[in-house]
Formats: structure tokens, C-alpha cells, sequence
């Protein structure tokens, strides 16, 4: 069999030998909207039922909308005007300069003000200010701790807005559950304080794909979007062609809880039996614009094969690694129970905990990587480079018996659950 699956803004070509028994594991059907822009003006417009909201819209002085970075499919340039539209038609007068458009990047390192107007050029947002958000130097305003202890400091210019909404995609998540809601703000527009902490919860058995209730990390996330005050939520869901889904705006807990039901009826796949081999593409760009952000597609891979088995990981990782801290730290050992042991005995810390990650992964499974990057620094992450049709070649070639081989084209939202017979 032979297969093009997504790497980049191509594709990468896999043999695999017909001595193999080869699944395809892809995400369900669902039709897209027939045009993004109508839907948001019809979710928009259905809120004018809403008392409550057009209210605080029709009072509002200044306006703060933060919006995901480049490491998210959103289609920002046609979703914005529609909003800055439906805006300004229900507060006549409001100048325009006094809305404000935050790129919620995190963590993720401070965007020049060339990638700013790439991201939000002016035919999307005219006269509107345009920022980027940097969890390190941005001022921050505090709103005090979550009953789990995460400190909620926010970018300024969010937390001073009379009226302050988030936009945002509603996908899986390795430990959140799923993004949307108030993660755009809470995440996206956070300290590191903020985001450390709260990603700090990630240890408990809760802390999983899919699941929303009991889920401290998520939780935590919903507490402090109360404490901020988000008064909207535009959540989107997209199709693995990009195409959106499905469009929800109003309260950003609201909104997450109906996203999350048709995101789980998209992504979860159901599984009789795990596989001896997985070949995982992370969808391509941006899913797979760094090792970093690829490391998500590893982790939900892993859930389709048997302990033991063996993971091929397409990630293009255009931009390298994608996080320093990460790097310094995973380099510092010479394998990945090294990594486990030092990481629980130092205690959380952002960045060196996405080597933890990738060492839950690699201290149960074979696992070779397919990138742009260097084999050396993939050395250095303990990842394996590996030519695709080779590896896979030679994993069937070893294999006692007739490998059970799960191909996942979209690995960064695809998850899995156990599926009777």
C-alpha cells in the first residue's frame, strides 16, 4: 500500500509492504458551513435576543478581541470585520480606535510588528490598535488565585476593556480536554505565572484528552475566565480540511460544552484492539510548524498502539524545536527516564515539560521522527530520524507474524477510545 499523507504545507509518500493489515484512522464526516462569514453573522445575530450581553455591548467605551496565533487554522481574516461589523452596528458611535485586537500567542515567542499585520492585516482589522501578546513584558493586570492556586495576571489591555471577548477554536487537548472558551484569554493572554501553574495540573488522571468534567486543568481554565469577566466567546470548529464545522457564540462556558459535544462526534475514533505500528502525520502546517506544537500529534498517536509498539511521527517542523527552554533542558540528559525522574524530582517548570511529555511517550514506545530538522538536534530530544518507508519497511520485516499497522492523518486532534467488538 502506498499512501500521501500531510507534512507541512505538502505531503510526505509512505510505502507500506502488503505483508501488513493497514487501517485508515480518520476523523468523522461533518459538512461545512457554506459560507464562514454568514454563519458568524447568523450566531452573531442570533444574540440579539440576548438582553444581558447587548447590553454590555451597547455601553461599552472600549472593546478588547483576542485572537490565536499562527499555530491555529483559524481564518481570522474573514472572521474579523464580520465581528468589528456586528460590533459597531449594535454601539453606534464607538470609535474603532478604541477596540483593541490581542494576539494570544502564550508562551509562544513575542510576534514583530511585520508577522502582526501578515496575521491581522488592515483590510481585516482598519482602524483597530493590533498587539501581540507577551506573557513575559506585557503589562498585566490581577485578578487574584483560582481555588487551585493559579495566580490570574492578564495582558492590561484585555482586563481594562468595558467589554472583552475571546475567539477561538474548540479542538482536542492533550490534557485540557479541549481548547475554547475562556483559554483564548486565560492561556493565550496569561503570565507565565498563569500558564505554568494552571498547565501544572496536567498530572492528574483526569487531565486527558476529551474529558471536561473533573478535569483540573480545564476546571482551572473556566474559574479564571469567570474571574477575568469574558463577556463573549466566538468558538469554532474545524474540519481537518479547515474547513469550519460549526460556528457558537455567547458565554464562553456555554459555548465549550456544546463545542465539546461536536468536537468529541468529529475527532474521537472509536478502536476495537490497539495497533502494532502507527504512522502518525500531524496534520500538517501549523499543526506541524515545530517540534514543539508536534508533540501533541505523538501523545494522542500513542493512545491507538499496544505498549511496545512502534510510532512514526510526520512532523515538518519548519520553524525547528519551537521553544528554547525545552531544548536546554531535554539536552541535559542522555534518555527519557532520565527526563521523567528529573522533572518530578524538580517540580513543574513550562518548556521542560514538554520533554516530560515527550518522555511519557518515548520510555513505552519505538519512535521515529520524520522533519526538516536535523538529526543531531532530534538526537538531542532522544527522537529518532528516520526515512518513512524505510522505518516502516523494517518494523514490518522484524515483526513475528502480520503487523496490524493504524495509519492517523491527523494526528493532533484525532483521539481514540476503546470500541466493543
Amino acid at each position: 500500500m502506498n499512501i500521501d499523507l500531510k507534512y507541512g504545507t505538502g505531503t510526505v509518500h509512505v510505502d507500506i509492504p502488503d505483508s501488513a493489515d493497514v487501517s485508515v484512522l480518520e476523523p468523522n464526516h461533518m459538512p461545512p458551513v457554506d459560507s464562514v462569514s454568514d454563519e458568524v453573522s447568523r450566531v452573531l445575530g442570533d444574540l440579539d435576543g440576548d438582553r444581558g450581553i447587548i447590553d454590555r455591548v451597547g455601553k461599552a467605551a472600549t472593546v478588547a478581541i483576542t485572537i490565536p496565533d499562527e499555530t491555529r487554522p483559524l481564518p481570522v481574516k474573514t472572521v474579523l470585520p464580520v465581528l468589528l461589523d456586528w460590533l459597531l452596528g449594535r454601539r453606534p458611535g464607538l470609535n474603532p480606535e478604541r477596540i483593541t485586537i490581542i494576539v494570544g500567542g502564550g508562551l509562544h515567542p513575542p510576534l514583530d510588528e511585520a508577522t502582526l499585520r501578515r496575521l491581522v492585516p488592515v483590510d481585516a482589522a482598519g482602524s483597530c490598535r493590533v498587539i501581540g501578546h507577551d506573557a513575559h513584558a506585557s503589562a498585566m493586570t490581577d485578578y487574584g488565585y483560582t481555588s487551585r492556586g493559579t495566580p490570574v495576571r492578564i495582558n492590561r489591555a484585555f482586563a481594562e476593556a468595558d467589554l472583552k471577548i475571546v475567539v477561538g477554536q474548540i479542538d482536542p487537548h492533550q490534557f485540557v480536554g479541549f481548547t475554547g472558551g475562556s483559554k483564548g484569554v486565560v492561556i493565550g493572554c496569561g503570565s507565565s505565572a498563569t500558564i505554568e501553574h494552571n498547565h501544572s495540573l496536567m498530572f492528574s488522571d483526569h487531565a486527558q484528552v476529551g474529558i471536561l468534567h473533573n478535569n483540573p486543568v480545564r476546571e482551572d481554565l473556566n474559574e479564571a475566565g469567570e474571574m477575568i469577566g469574558v463577556d463573549l466567546a466566538l468558538n469554532f470548529i474545524m474540519a481537518p480540511t479547515k474547513q469550519v464545522v460549526q460556528v457558537l457564540a455567547g458565554d464562553p462556558l456555554k459555548m465549550l460544552l456544546a463545542g465539546a459535544e461536536t468536537c468529541a462526534a468529529l475527532y474521537g475514533v472509536g478502536i476495537e484492539d490497539k495497533f502494532d505500528i502507527v504512522i502518525a502525520s500531524c496534520g500538517g502546517y501549523p499543526k506541524d510548524i515545530c517540534l514543539y506544537q508536534a508533540q501533541k500529534g505523538l501523545n494522542l498517536a500513542s493512545q491507538a498502539v499496544k505498549k511496545g509498539g512502534n510510532i512514526l511521527l510526520l512532523a515538518a517542523s519548519t520553524q525547528g524545536v519551537g521553544d528554547d527552554v525545552y531544548f536546554d533542558y531535554v539536552s541535559q540528559f542522555t534518555s527519557p527516564r532520565e527526563v521523567l525522574e528529573d522533572f518530578k524530582k524538580q517540580g513543574f517548570r513550562m518548556g521542560a515539560h514538554k520533554a516530560y511529555l515527550f518522555g511519557r511517550t518515548l520510555s513505552e514506545f519505538d519512535v521515529a521522527v520524520s522533519s526538516e530538522l536535523d538529526a543531531r538536534v532530534l538526537q538531542k530530544c532522544h527522537l529518532r530520524s528516520a526515512d518513512p518507508s524505510k522505518v516502516v519497511g523494517e518494523w514490518v520485516d522484524s515483526f513475528a507474524g502480520r503487523p496490524r499497522i493504524g495509519i492517523i492523518p491527523n494526528a493532533n486532534t484525532t483521539y481514540f477510545y476503546h470500541k466493543e467488538p
